[in-house]
């Protein structure tokens, strides 16, 4: 080869007469590796991230693992509904406005309260980034997650269960942007997809006005972590209705299956499961003065 020949990033082309789209197999896997490497080295975001999940049950134990071949924070949450039963005040009831409702286990009322729900144990642990300022930690973010019971009743709202406000709890990230509950895993009710709400506020001081949430979105729950918890006693209700449902047509993460709402899950119905989403929020939204619709 001359030293008139042409290169591409350094490297002589092996058929110097045809263009670089055509110079073999080897050539092309060599430029996606060189490529691949430097994407790594330099930090670059989401376009250099590459998630791989896998999900398995046996024996009553589900196993969900992940791994990231280069590190980025997640995308923005999706923005959905808060539904008819947030408690945020915005439709009615407010435990918001509570002493009482900072709290990690979520399981009892609190107040003039008295129940505590039954199910299988449930750790729901959500880790939140903020957008706006490059994707850092969202320490002292404020969490508010709420979700129903195992026969799929809303506290404050439900028949039987309006004097109660249990499943309704309010963490402050850490430095990690995490926040952690101690729960119950929820059923699965006539016509959704099981689930979990949550809104995040700037700090703890802003959770008293809904208004000044800046992101209300839902945890789905991966369908073989539910069919493992609904074999359970209590959840019978719940085995039906999964049945009639799906991810790719539910009302809320049917646009795209959940992509970045469907959780990541590790545990067993005797120890609980631990349910983990990464949250993508940007501090600069606002909400509106309603947020709320007759979707649950």
């Amino acid at each position: 080869m001359s030293d008139a020949d042409p290169t591409y990033e350094g490297r002589p082309l092996p058929r110097p007469r045809d263009e670089v789209v055509d110079q073999g197999l080897g050539f092309d896997v060599a430029t996606l590796f060189t490529r691949r490497r430097a994407l790594r080295l330099f930090g670059v975001g989401a376009a250099g991230a590459v998630l791989t999940a896998c999900g398995t049950v046996s024996g009553g134990s589900t196993t969900t693992s992940a791994t990231t071949t280069a590190s980025a924070a997640p995308g923005e949450i999706p923005d959905e509904t808060a539904g008819p039963y947030p408690g945020d005040g915005s439709n009615g009831p407010d435990v918001l406005e509570q002493s009482g409702v900072v709290r990690s286990d979520i399981r009892s009322s609190f107040g003039t309260g008295s129940v505590t729900a039954e199910g299988v144990p449930m750790t729901l642990e959500l880790v939140v980034a903020d957008l706006a300022n490059g994707g850092s930690p969202f320490a002292g973010a404020a969490v508010y997650v709420w979700h129903c019971n195992r026969a799929g009743q809303y506290s404050l709202y439900s028949d039987g269960v309006e004097n109660e406000n249990y499943l309704r709890g309010v963490q402050i990230a850490d430095a990690a942007g995490k926040v952690r509950f101690s729960s119950i895993f929820p059923a699965c009710y006539d016509g959704r997809w099981p689930h979990i709400h949550f809104e995040v506020y700037p700090g703890q001081a802003d959770i008293t006005d809904s208004t000044k949430a800046i992101a209300t979105s839902q945890v789905a729950l991966p369908r073989n972590v539910c069919e493992t918890v609904y074999a359970q006693p209590g959840y019978e209700q719940s085995v039906s209705n999964l049945e009639k449902v799906d991810l790719s047509s539910d009302n809320v993460f049917g646009d795209d299956s959940g992509a970045l709402q469907l959780a990541t899950v590790t545990g067993d119905v005797t120890g609980g499961f631990t349910v983990t989403l990464n949250v993508g929020v940007n501090r600069g939204n606002a909400r509106g003065p309603s947020r709320t619709a007759t979707t649950s």
